[in-house]
């Protein structure tokens, strides 16, 4: 059976319980362990699918087609593992089961409440992945902040569990803040008192305190939470302010996090931490030989959650180039024609983000026209790549009106068209193309030398498609469709043979990029744009070619 780590957070949100539980877990991989992460959100919505990139950041896909938590990401980059549905629960998932089940009988005319028939559900969740004996540890992470009232059942739950299973079955990190007060110039450790004493309160004694701080604790410090917080010195763990996430791991295992947890749980056999590779992409991380600028054209800016797999998967190409990518964001909204050479300027490569919704798509249509006209090498993502076929439409095939029905229902010339599996659908929840679809490539294509093989599998979150119907248009003025679905001939890939970089794909090539493995689109689309950058100082420094000046 498996034993149970569980994440909680207090003081305040966003403090980075996703990226303690994934280095932990990496640290317990790196062991030897077989390890797996889920997460528990207090939010009554099923899932994030149907919230505005705003209030939550991206949406994460899974192979399996769940639309879940952006932290899933974070969990297979840092793992190098898939997640499924089973890794994200939220609370309206738990009423809908439980409500569903009461309308089936299956409480006996009981009345249904919130203990036990709430707390029953999630700890039946929270124990799923262990019972299915792939795992050694299951690592839950709580969403909230311990005293909110939405997360009182998941406390609850842990609570009984910690009760029900053997004492070295279930271990609770609890991650609080230690604030600096710049006036006084000291720690502060009183939030910290109070979050563990709201979380005691609540029946749930942590095992372990992670202090966020921007300073380092001394031992008087780590000896007065220990004493007030009622755990041992060695189980105050330091995670200070660090450079990139990927650090995160390594600072952890410097202050024995693993290790305090593994002697919490009783195992007491395990390897060193085989960390080569992960040391090795650090290195390679923090000592880039080169730099290029990549425009992220999108309207989510505001929020870089929005984007986070594809800024991650941006980190993880970088480094395996050795090279430093500098994002610089352009808000789709507000290019045009008569700015767009201002805006995009000085960049060495363009993605154009995936969205939904008509607000941004000028923008979009015009900052790849340049790309294509200015052999700037473009990557469009999803609706990335659907703007890149309605800019070639309308700027090459003579299509002035092409457009897509998301946005221009009416449109005589939709060469990108809803779905025909989503003309009935109504319902927006969990209703997209979703999860893990294989994709034939075309020998001979950018993209048959992007990847290597014949067919690949990628994640799909979309309900519109390039239309067919003007795929030979398309291919006799020279667009290529280097990649079909061998189901349905969706067209997944688009490309242009004659441009130095020109691919858009209608999966989301992010979702699948880790660490060990960085996306192999990603790695193609910064060597190409380090090759730009190259090419443009080599035009500024004739020296730089041999020649006599």
């Amino acid at each position: 059976m498996a034993k149970y780590i569980f994440v909680t957070g207090g003081v305040t949100s966003s403090l980075g319980k996703g990226i303690i539980a994934a280095s932990l877990a990496k640290l317990l991989q790196a062991r030897g362990l077989r390890v797996t992460i889920q997460k528990f959100d207090p939010y009554i919505n099923v899932d994030p699918g149907t919230l505005n990139p705003y209030e939550h950041g991206e949406c994460f896909v899974t192979e399996d087609g769940a639309e879940t938590d952006l932290d899933l990401g974070h969990y297979e980059r840092f793992l190098n593992i898939y997640t499924s549905q089973a890794n994200n629960v939220t609370t309206g998932r738990i009423y809908q089961t439980v409500i569903n089940k009461e309308r089936e009988g299956a409480y006996l005319g009981k009345t249904v409440q919130v203990v036990p028939h709430i707390t029953d559900e999630i700890k039946r969740r929270m124990q799923l992945l262990g019972q299915s004996g792939d795992y050694d540890i299951v690592i839950t992470e709580i969403g909230g902040t311990v005293g909110d009232i939405e997360s009182l059942p998941f406390v609850e739950a842990v609570r009984q569990l910690q009760w029900e299973l053997p004492e070295e079955d279930a271990v609770v990190v609890h991650l609080t803040l230690i604030p600096y007060l710049r006036a006084a110039k000291e720690l502060k450790t009183k939030p910290t008192q109070h979050s563990v004493r709201m979380l005691s309160q609540e029946g749930v004694h942590p095992d372990v305190i992670v202090c966020r701080t921007e300073k380092t604790l001394s031992p008087e410090l780590r000896r007065k939470i220990a004493l007030f917080c009622n755990v041992k010195q060695e189980a105050v763990i330091e995670a200070a302010d660090a450079p990139t996430i990927y650090e995160v791991p390594l600072l952890m295992m410097r202050e024995g996090l693993d290790k305090i947890v593994l002697k919490k749980m009783g195992i007491s056999e395990y390897r060193e931490p085989e960390l080569g590779k992960w040391k090795e992409f650090l290195d390679k991380l923090k000592y880039p030989k080169g730099k290029v600028n990549i425009g992220l054209i999108g309207k989510y800016l505001e929020l870089q959650d929005a984007y986070k797999s594809i800024l991650e998967s941006f980190v993880h190409a970088g480094a395996i180039n050795e090279c430093q990518v500098q994002i610089v964001n352009v808000h789709s909204e507000f290019i045009t024609q008569e700015n767009v050479t201002e805006k995009l300027a000085g960049l060495d490569g363009l993605l154009v983000a995936p969205g939904f919704g008509h607000r941004g798509v000028e923008g979009k249509i015009v900052a790849v026209k340049y790309a294509r006209e200015n052999g700037l090498p473009f990557f469009g993502i999803c609706l990335g790549m659907q703007m890149a076929v309605i800019e070639f439409a309308r700027n090459v095939l003579g299509l002035g009106d092409a457009h897509s029905t998301e946005m221009d229902p009416d449109t005589k010339n939709p060469v990108i068209d809803l779905m025909e599996e989503q003309k009935k659908v109504t319902a927006k929840g969990g209703t997209m193309r979703l999860g893990a679809y294989p994709c034939e490539i075309r020998e001979g294509s950018l993209a048959s030398r992007i990847y290597g093989v014949p067919q690949i599998s990628e994640r799909h979150r979309h309900r519109w498609e390039f239309n067919n119907r003007y795929l030979e248009q398309f291919e006799q003025a020279g667009m290529l469709a280097s990649g079909k679905n061998p189901a349905t001939g969706l067209v997944e890939i688009i490309e242009l043979p004659a441009h130095p970089f020109f691919v858009g794909v209608q999966y989301h090539p992010e979702l699948k990029s880790t660490v060990e493995n960085p996306q192999p689109v990603f790695v193609h689309f910064i060597k190409a744009a380090k090759e730009f950058a190259e090419k443009k100082q080599e035009a500024k420094n004739p020296l730089m070619q041999g020649e006599m000046i």
